[in-house]
């Protein structure tokens, strides 16, 4: 079974690399890759709804899941699973960003962005499709810069939901006294 990822997830990178790659891409996805970076992006945005009164709420559920995906994916799984990058597996590559030097599993920049963009979607739902595309994007470029194989891209995916999920449900659970 893991086998037959490690294959899919080759045969994905190699379409990548081999068909959709082009030098105008080479530089959006150096720039989407950045945007998520340590989740900047992300605590920029949760940082403009804590200055607003009506949004700080939402802010502080975007902060609070950043932070628990953190704990997670940085903290607790990827010291304990400990996969290797696709760059280090398959050195034959030449990276055209400074390679990363944390582990693969599961993709940080990926889990950032969906956590916060999984509260964002619920509570801004007028702006959800933009938080979406973002979290997308950050997510593709991963695979697009050959840091992450496609397996840990969907299970940032999930990470990041389930944190979103268990953020709304923090704090939008009803007080039973």
């Amino acid at each position: 079974m893991l086998e037959t990822i490690q294959n899919i997830d080759l045969e994905i990178l190699n379409f990548i690399q081999e068909v959709v790659s082009n030098t105008v891409l080479d530089k959006l996805m150096i720039f989407m890759t950045m945007l998520g970076n340590k989740g900047i992006i992300w605590i920029v945005i949760s940082l403009l709804l804590l200055i607003n009164k009506k949004t700080r709420r939402v802010g502080i559920m975007a902060m609070s899941a950043l932070i628990l995906t953190a704990v997670l994916g940085e903290g607790l799984i990827k010291p304990l699973l400990k996969r290797a990058r696709p760059f280090i597996d398959h050195p034959s590559f030449n990276l055209i960003i400074k390679p990363p030097s944390s582990y693969s599993f599961p993709s940080g920049h990926t889990a950032s962005s969906f956590a916060v963009a999984g509260v964002l979607i619920r509570e801004l739902k007028k702006y959800g499709i933009v938080f979406l595309v973002l979290a997308t994007l950050i997510a593709f470029s991963r695979l697009y810069l050959f840091v992450h194989y496609p397996s840990d891209i969907v299970a940032g995916i999930i990470m990041g939901l389930m944190c979103a999920w268990i953020t709304n449900k923090v704090f939008n659970r009803k007080e039973k006294f």
